[in-house]
């Protein structure tokens, strides 16, 4: 093998440079604490790089960001045929020598386990420290990027919206398994030839947690959450509802993570046969933007409907859609966590005094939104009993009992019978 000398890193060498990084990287290695980007902005702004180089090729790099008497190591990247060849050690030497100069006292390095660098690291006297934890808070938008979400009426949802979401633990876990997991986890997805969704349809009656799944996805990720209103596109777009889908479509393209939900979508996705001239025009326009949408990776594309029969054949066809997964009314055990929890908020009561079972029993054909309303009824009875006697007495089964009584329930036979022909012929998990 020819000599290697050690050298500055100059500008000229960028793409160079991005190839050793890339060729540091192993199938499956776990993504580096500092991005490419963070690293060559480094070095360009003159902060202590240098690089190996064999005649005019260069094999290795190393970059460092100096704060005062502390320096973090950015990088260590080695060609793949130049590792175990002493070149990595031999730039952090020369890396520590413009670090010692610069008057650094303390060199830190936070990489990967077994990661490219590792070794040249411990055999150049670096001492790992174990019972550390590293954090870190990514956001996810750039103020140019944060702007165009604020215009777009989209939001950063907080965390936690998925442990929100009650019982409903079938509908949770196939999401979870088909959608969450390999968004969250690309690299894992590849190792295992899994392909992570880029657009799936949620279907079932009206106020099973549709919407609330959405956003419960977003939160999980991390990522921008915007829905898009078929109603408001058609309101407020010069060019009809078509023209106005195009224009949406093409601001979201700015976003690098996006959750884009559109809520009742049979609305602009209707079955073209029998449909009028700008009907026709806006689904086939919804058509073409979706294979483009799909182009781009940490995007996701939430369809819901409560008549997945009235789609649009095409609509439905794979391809556009990776999956598409029935959100069905909650069972018993799904009522009783949803009781269990809106009970738990009602001030002044005595959960273990009521009988869930009772209350799961009355309430067969409530949505999740049902039984929240019913609890705050019957909450509400038992606070006006209070302020009219003053005895301080708990609310009671009875109470809610009542409430549930008073209140006509949104799914009907008709619905859960037409929710089940459409798991039978739609349902694709």
């Amino acid at each position: 093998m020819p000599a290697w000398r050690l050298r500055d890193y100059h500008d000229e060498d960028l793409d160079q440079a991005i190839s050793v990084w890339d060729q540091s990287r192993g199938p499956g290695s776990a993504e580096p604490v500092f991005s490419v980007a963070e690293v060559m902005a480094a070095a360009r702004a003159g902060e202590p790089a240098v690089v190996a180089e064999v005649g005019d090729e260069v094999v290795g790099m190393a970059v460092a960001q100096t704060q005062g008497e502390r320096a973090w190591i950015l990088l260590v990247a080695l060609a793949a045929r130049w590792r175990g060849r002493g070149v990595g050690s031999a730039l952090l030497a020369d890396l520590e020598r413009r670090l010692r100069s610069a008057g650094v006292r303390r060199i830190c390095a936070v990489m990967p386990e077994g990661a490219t660098g590792a070794a040249a690291l411990e055999n150049s006297g670096y001492a790992r420290r174990d019972r550390l934890v590293y954090y870190e808070l990514i956001e996810h938008l750039g103020p140019d990027q944060a702007n165009l979400l604020e215009e777009l009426g989209g939001q950063i949802l907080p965390p936690g919206l998925w442990g929100d979401m009650a019982g409903m633990e079938y509908e949770k876990q196939i999401i979870e398994r088909r959608i969450v997991d390999p968004l969250g986890h690309p690299e894992v997805a590849e190792r295992y030839g899994v392909s992570p969704p880029k657009a799936v349809i949620l279907f079932g009656p009206p106020g099973t947690g549709k919407t609330s799944f959405a956003k419960a996805i977003s939160s999980r990720l991390g990522w921008p959450f915007v829905e898009l209103f078929p109603s408001r596109l058609a309101a407020t777009g010069t060019g009809g509802l078509a023209a106005s889908l195009r224009e949406a479509f093409a601001d979201l393209s700015e976003l690098d993570e996006l959750v884009l939900f559109i809520d009742e979508v049979e609305e602009i996705a209707t079955a073209r046969s029998g449909a009028s001239t700008a009907e026709l025009g806006v689904t086939n326009e919804l058509l073409k933007l979706i294979p483009a949408f799909r182009q781009h990776d940490s995007r996701l594309l939430v369809c819901a409907t409560n008549a997945v029969h009235s789609l649009d054949s095409a609509f439905l066809r794979p391809g556009r859609f990776d999956y598409v997964i029935p959100v069905g009314p909650p069972d018993q055990p799904a009522r009783r966590a949803v009781w269990r929890r809106y009970l738990g908020a009602a001030n002044g009561s005595d959960r273990s005094e009521i009988d869930v079972d009772r209350l799961v029993t009355a309430s067969e054909l409530f949505t999740p939104a049902d039984i929240e309303f019913a609890a705050r009824k019957g909450a509400q009875a038992a606070f006006e009993r209070e302020m009219r006697d003053g005895r301080g007495l708990p609310a009671v089964t009875e109470d809610y009992l009542t409430a549930i009584g008073q209140i006509r329930p949104t799914l009907t036979a008709a619905m859960l019978e037409e929710f089940e022909r459409g798991k039978t012929e739609f349902a694709r998990l």
